[in-house]
């Protein structure tokens, strides 16, 4: 009987060995990509893919660095390579490039402060240190453009809940390791895996400072492997080291100490590859990793580099079947995770890095959770957040919390802060009679009190000599209404036209205290009332002899709004100011202006309005402006306080407040073209071809405003704004025949 038993017990073994080692026959290997960085020129990534599509080869698992986390990880969430190749091209991957608010979303007094401190110098004082940001990006602007990309996707729990496993491949910057990605938040995985270290603050997650992976892992070839693929693809689009004869400059040897790092590692992880993987080196020489404008160029050569491998491809290709059931389950595992962006956000949790109230951060981020919220009106929130700027980053993701999510805001405060230090330079010169190099300086003490009261310092060096000190109270959380105590010297000259022929440069110096209370009514717009008490003199030894002496005080009341792209070259917005003041003036008998005998002692209302507005269509642009001011004095009698007119753009032909007057009104309009976008293909650089009409003129405080008075001018120009401010040449003269050739670096006009 065991004799029978046995054959029996050996033919069952028999048979599930054969079972076994047919299906190990039929199942297929495992296929991973293995995706490098490189910046723009990741868009072979994709012809990658669409080679891979388009032959029918499936992709179990994704691992990428920089460039390549970005595509793998849009890949890993189900798109196609032919939806990836859409989302690439149409995003304005250069905007990535800066972090700079517009400044038509900055705060009325932010818009003030930047235009005269041009200089985009970040700097910070602490405990008597000198602070700077840990890179010259913080990365916001790219965190909103993967937003676009992705979509509001909640934290994954592992992202092997993608549609195909994923991981990117970051650096610790305290220890220089390479940092798996492998779960949490795909647009945060995505950023720190390309965050290149001085470009880009480092990005802080999992408690760690992270870095590029380029630097520790550049072609993550093991990590696909460790995930469970039996063949590795892996696309190299990295940079070869530069010849002897390239390395020039500064720029160069620090791309080649980059590539030093980068290339090493790569070495490593290629030489894991065995005879069954596939490595594809598309051709990218002469393509830039930060020229955004190659990836149509990028994304052929990856698909020809590809073809060139077909051979050893198509072995992996599956059958129409098995394909489709491939692509099904894609889709599928798509849809699923587009429904869970879908699910309704009950509630904003605020994760604070900073000391701003939440009150004032529920403000300004404007989010009705009853209503659908998408990437665009999430990006749209957060941009109106950062815009008070006061952050280095403000970070946005979602988590489930049952079948609701939850939207968890994380503002940070700058890290070189709360302490600032602000420059400005700017010179105009008409190469004739003026010329005018002023140095700004301003020091903000920030943090005071806890609704973020400040201490502000602000010095003028040169032709206008200036120096003030503020304290700017916020009187509550949302930061509307506000308290503003001021002292300001400043020191100036301007003309006086004597008998209509004979200019006299006067100066003018005065001390002015004013305490005043406002409300901010919009972000773009204040209102402000106050009190105002000021000691001056005006001299000019040859004409006056001895300096005359003048006091004045009273109240004051100011309004403005101003949502212009531009103070100097706008293209659209509107700037409106309307200044008002009541004071009882006390000044020495002068010839400088007209009073009554014994009349020392007036009162004087004087108004100063100015108006400008933009509208543009394609390359044209049409801007309007007109400013009015008049000092309101009881008869024979004429205020201190004068209006001044001249300057380019502003009766182009004179020099800079070389008409002085009781009353002025003046009117322009301007047509610019831009050159810069239109014919040399400067996107990132404006190029203006302007012409202006111009008609004004000032009057003393007995005569009558009158059409015929008005002079007529005009000019040509040639401007930009740079990150120093606008800079412009231009021409002007007037019907009267004065004419002036102006230059300007950094001032407005």
């Amino acid at each position: 009987m065991y004799f029978f038993r046995r054959p029996l017990w050996l033919l069952c073994v028999l048979f599930c060995s054969l079972s076994l080692i047919s299906q190990a026959l039929q199942a297929r290997p495992k296929i991973g990509l293995a995706l490098g960085g490189g910046g723009a020129k990741g868009s072979a990534h994709i012809g990658v893919l669409k080679v891979l599509e388009q032959h029918k080869i499936p992709v179990d698992y994704i691992a990428g660095t920089s460039i390549g986390s970005v595509v793998g990880g849009l890949y890993a969430m189900g798109f196609s390579a032919q939806s990836i190749e859409k989302i690439m091209l149409e995003t304005d991957w250069d905007a990535g490039y800066s972090d700079s608010i517009p400044r038509q979303a900055l705060p009325w007094r932010v818009k003030q402060q930047t235009d005269q401190f041009n200089i985009a110098l970040a700097v910070g004082i602490h405990d008597g240190t000198i602070r700077m940001p840990s890179g010259v990006l913080n990365g916001q602007t790219m965190s909103e453009l993967l937003r676009e990309a992705v979509g509001i996707q909640p934290d994954f729990t592992s992202f092997d809940e993608l549609a195909v496993p994923y991981r990117a491949i970051a650096t610790d910057l305290a220890s220089y390791k390479a940092v798996v990605l492998d779960s949490g938040s795909l647009i945060a995985a995505m950023q720190a895996s390309s965050t290149v270290p001085g470009a880009l603050a480092p990005a802080y997650l999992n408690d760690l400072l992270l870095i590029d992976g380029g630097l520790t892992k550049n072609i993550p070839v093991d990590i696909v492997r460790e995930m469970g693929a039996d063949i590795v693809i892996a696309v190299d689009i990295g940079s070869d080291l530069l010849k002897r004869e390239d390395l020039k400059d500064t720029f160069a040897v620090l791309s080649q100490l980059s590539a030093f790092l980068t290339n090493t590692n790569s070495h490593a992880q290629k030489d894991l590859l065995n005879q069954h993987d596939i490595l594809i080196r598309p051709d990218i020489e002469g393509l830039s990793t930060t020229d955004w404008g190659v990836l149509s160029e990028a994304l052929k050569r990856g698909t020809e580099a590809a073809n060139l491998h077909l051979n050893d491809l198509i072995v992996f290709s599956l059958d129409d079947k098995d394909y489709m059931q491939y692509q099904q389950q894609r889709k599928q595992r798509h849809a699923d995770i587009l429904a869970r962006a879908d699910k309704p956000i009950q509630r904003i949790e605020l994760n604070k890095k900073t000391t701003l109230h939440k009150n004032l951060i529920l403000e300004k981020l404007n989010l009705n959770i009853k209503e659908p919220i998408d990437e665009k009106i999430l990006n749209r929130a957060i941009s109106q957040l950062y815009a008070i700027d006061e952050f280095q980053r403000v970070d946005a993701r979602t988590y489930l919390e049952g079948d609701n999510a939850v939207l968890a805001v994380t503002p940070y405060k700058k890290s070189w802060g709360p302490n600032y230090l602000n420059l400005g330079v700017g010179w105009e010169d008409d190469f004739s009679s003026h010329s005018d190099l002023n140095l700004d300086i301003a020091f903000t003490l920030r943090e005071l009190t806890h609704n973020g009261g400040e201490w502000r310092n602000e010095l003028t060096l040169g032709a206008r000599r200036a120096f003030s000190s503020e304290f700017y109270l916020p009187l509550e959380s949302r930061r509307r209404f506000y308290s503003s105590s001021r002292l300001n010297h400043q020191a100036f000259e301007w003309g006086l036209l004597v008998e209509d022929n004979l200019l006299i440069n006067i100066e003018q110096q005065a001390y002015t205290l004013r305490q005043g209370l406002g409300f901010n009514y919009t972000q773009a717009g204040f209102a402000e009332v106050g009190l105002t008490t000021e000691i001056g003199h005006l001299s000019n030894r040859f004409f006056l002899g001895d300096n005359v002496k003048y006091t004045a005080r009273g109240g004051y009341m100011a309004f403005g709004f101003d949502d212009l792209d531009s103070i100097s070259f706008p293209t659209q917005g509107t700037y409106l100011s309307i200044e008002g003041y009541w004071r009882e003036e006390d000044v020495d008998a002068h010839p400088v202006v007209e009073r009554a005998p014994g009349a020392n002692k007036i009162s004087s209302v004087f108004l100063d309005a100015n108006w400008k507005t933009a509208f543009n269509l394609g390359h044209h642009t049409v801007v309007v402006k007109a400013s009015y001011a008049e000092a309101f004095t009881p008869k024979n009698n004429e205020s201190v306080y004068l209006a001044h007119l001249g300057g380019f753009l502003n009766l182009s032909g004179y020099s800079r407040d070389t008409l002085t007057g009781s009353k002025k009104a003046f009117a322009a309009s301007m047509y610019q073209y831009d050159l810069g976008r239109s014919l040399l293909g400067l996107n990132q650089l404006p190029l203006y071809l302007g012409v202006s009409l111009e008609a004004g003129n000032v009057w003393r405080h007995t005569e009558t405003i009158h059409g015929g008075d008005f002079i007529i001018a005009g000019s040509a120009y040639l401007g930009s704004n740079t990150k120093f401010g606008p800079i412009a040449l231009g021409f002007g003269r007037t019907n009267t025949g004065e004419q002036s050739l102006y230059f300007y670096l950094g001032k407005n006009f």
